[in-house]
């Protein structure tokens, strides 16, 4: 049973960054229409900035988790600017294949300065140690990522579903000329929504550096399953995509205990039977 519990317990916290990381997608497909294939790059530059803030200006894992999605968020904003802004009513082809080949050039710059192997980043003291709690030992800090990201997840979904600049944000994707007529900048509202979905990447990074250490291809090896996980939850759908992201990662502990040699393809599995089912995804709705 504790091995079970272990699972679980990996499980809770891979799908912790899935929710995270498709969560970003989800706002990035719903608000704009692209199809961010330099998520995972997105990821990795958010784990890269919180060692960089550590190792060279001794700045701590607490302001790393601020910092470091601003930075991301930032560098998110310069290129919606600079190369997405122009992809507007294209296909979502042409945004999958810029963002693809972004995502190409960013890993192999990190590569080519710091290798494939991974660089340490310990964890907090504050977050250091476990708790027995009789049926498992749970490491802190790892039930700090699960109840975190949680938290942040319901935050970013309160946010767009339930405030007046979430209505703001859905109405400039529908009818961006209305909006205009309010006097809202509506440019400036879209570069700013990438940046939030990119810098959801960035702190997922920054909550996994001490757990998988930082490598330049560490979100070349999530994000084909963030997309199953979007996919399955559907497309644009901010709630679809946090319930998928925390299940799946569930099912794929569950999967490692009770047959390891399915763990790598469970998802996929799900998407194809989720998609033959329902096309839309389990919250998607059709165009």
């Amino acid at each position: 049973m504790q091995a079970l519990y272990a699972q679980l317990l990996v499980g809770l916290i891979n799908g912790s960054f899935y929710a995270l990381l498709s969560l970003g997608l989800a706002v990035i497909f719903g608000m704009l229409n692209i199809i961010n294939f330099a998520h995972g790059a997105l990821y990795m530059m958010g784990a890269f900035v919180a060692y960089f803030l550590l190792n060279i200006w001794g700045i701590n894992y607490w302001w790393a988790l601020l910092l470091s999605p601003i930075v991301v968020g930032i560098f998110g904003m310069i290129l919606e600017r600079t190369m997405l802004k122009f992809l507007t009513g294209l296909d979502h082809l042409y945004g999958l294949l810029l963002t693809f080949g972004l995502a190409l050039i960013i890993q192999g710059v990190f590569q080519n300065f710091f290798g494939s192997s991974g660089l340490p980043y310990s964890i907090p003291d504050q977050l250091r140690g476990g708790m027995n709690l009789g049926f498992m030992f749970l490491p802190v800090y790892r039930g700090w990522v699960v109840v975190f990201s949680l938290v942040v997840c319901l935050a970013t979904w309160f946010l767009i579903e339930r405030t007046r600049l979430g209505a703001y944000l859905r109405a400039a994707t529908e009818n961006p000329t209305l909006v205009r007529a309010f006097g809202i900048n509506v440019p400036r509202m879209i570069t700013l929504t990438y940046g939030l979905g990119v810098g959801l990447a960035a702190l997922a990074g920054v909550l996994s550096a001490p757990i998988n250490q930082v490598r330049p291809l560490m979100g070349a090896d999530l994000i084909i399953v963030v997309f199953a996980v979007v996919v399955i939850g559907g497309m644009g759908s901010i709630m679809g995509s946090i319930i998928t992201g925390f299940a799946l990662g569930v099912i794929e502990g569950l999967t490692k205990y009770f047959y390891p040699e399915a763990s790598n393809t469970v998802v996929f599995v799900l998407m194809v039977l989720v998609l033959l089912v329902k096309p839309t995804g389990l919250t998607g709705r059709a165009a």
